[in-house]
């Protein structure tokens, strides 16, 4: 069943609460440090505005768990939005609550009221502890529109209960689905041949989408700090390295399913190591198969694995790639995530790329532009292509035909 989209509402005269991703990386000193998700939800934004509404707007920022933290407060946000849409936005104290009902009910038409973080409140990501914090955000709106990808896989309050009470006028922004129009069509009639590149931390977060892309993919390139849960389970010494025990015969099941359905899997050939976790420790690059001394841990693929993942990438049709394969937020670690990144960018194919350390590496090169598709949200289109479907988007209303 299609779901109802953004433009089968009609908006002009009503309060639109929308949900939106500005969950945005900060610097040190609490500065924005990419805005593309709220460059990404400009469209819908804009589109509300035109058709004569007036827009209250959802999102989270960081994890509070539940608990009231100025460094995590939209204010940042709110001011940045300002500066993208050329119009004030209004900063409400709260995301519930009296003051916020009335700055909601006296939004003029054309005007924006961005709500304080979803989640100093415990309900945003946990609705059975108090059912009536969706209630309440949803009293704020006439129609409701959900343009977070990045968080639409969550069964949150702002996501999932809340279209309860939008009765056929739960609908999807322009940045949903375009993300699902793109990874839909691209996982299930991929040109080939198609590859997929994993890295980042856990292995355990990326398990059901790896066995998932087996059936999928030509390949399969591993990176990342997952890599030496694969080099333990080959019976390899990793040093300090970050792996997890419990998932190493997990990694022998991936490798005999790899085998089983001729799906080549790329490990590194070789590997960057430091003897300390700081972006000015002693570092030296080893062959995979030399074992990782003690208290040295693996941080970056080396040289040879660059060119030979080269080699491999050339003739791909399709890329998929997710998370960073190195500790890429120390400018000494970031070597193999940005080859790869500008080898991906010169290939003639469609190319995907999800998570926010891999995006953040491309709008740094300045590379955006090459390619395909920048998603929003890593976590989201993992599960997207492992599942077909997320519950952010299960929950919004059916288009009638």
């Amino acid at each position: 069943m299609q779901k109802l989209s953004i433009t089968d509402l009609d908006l002009k005269g009503k309060k639109v609460l929308m949900r939106v991703d500005f969950n945005v990386p900060l610097t040190d000193d609490d500065k924005i440090a990419d805005d593309t998700r709220i460059k990404a939800a400009l469209q819908s934004i804009k589109y509300v505005l035109d058709k004569g509404a007036s827009l209250i707007l959802m999102s989270h920022l960081g994890r509070p768990k539940g608990k009231i933290d100025p460094k995590l407060s939209l204010k940042i946000v709110a001011k940045r939005l300002s500066e993208l849409i050329g119009k004030d936005v209004q900063m409400a104290p709260d995301s519930i609550g009296s003051e916020v009902e009335n700055l909601a009910k006296n939004l003029k038409t054309g005007e924006i009221l961005l709500l304080e973080n979803l989640r100093f409140h415990e309900a945003e990501t946990k609705p059975e502890t108090d059912p009536n914090f969706a209630k309440s955000l949803a009293s704020l709106g006439d129609v409701y529109i959900n343009d977070a990808f990045g968080t639409a896989h969550r069964k949150h309050s702002s996501t999932y209960t809340i279209t309860k009470y939008f009765e056929n006028k739960a609908a999807m922004g322009f940045l949903l689905k375009k993300e699902i129009d793109f990874l839909g069509k691209a996982v299930k009639n991929p040109k080939r041949p198609f590859f997929a590149i994993i890295g980042g931390k856990k292995i355990s977060t990326k398990i059901g989408v790896i066995n998932s892309l087996i059936d999928k993919v030509d390949a399969i390139f591993i990176g990342g700090a997952m890599t030496y849960t694969f080099l333990k389970a080959l019976n390899l010494s990793v040093g300090n390295s970050i792996f997890e025990e419990e998932l190493v015969s997990e990694a022998q099941k991936i490798m005999q399913k790899c085998d089983e359905k001729k799906v080549k899997l790329y490990l590194p050939l070789d590997i960057l190591i430091a003897n300390e976790f700081k972006n000015e420790a002693k570092t030296q690059i080893i062959n995979t198969d030399e074992n990782i001394p003690d208290n040295w841990e693996g941080v970056d693929i080396g040289p040879k694995t660059i060119k030979d993942w080269q080699e491999h990438l050339k003739d791909a049709k399709t890329v998929l790639w997710n998370g960073p394969l190195g500790v890429f937020e120390f400018e000494n670690f970031a070597k193999g995530t940005n080859e790869i990144a500008k080898i991906i960018s010169k290939i003639d194919c469609v190319s995907i790329i999800g998570g926010g350390d891999s995006i953040a590496a491309i709008n740094k090169l300045g590379i955006a532009d090459k390619f395909s598709h920048l998603s929003t949200g890593g976590g989201a289109s993992l599960e997207y292509i492992e599942f077909g479907t997320l519950p952010g988007i299960e929950a919004l209303s059916d288009k009638k035909l």
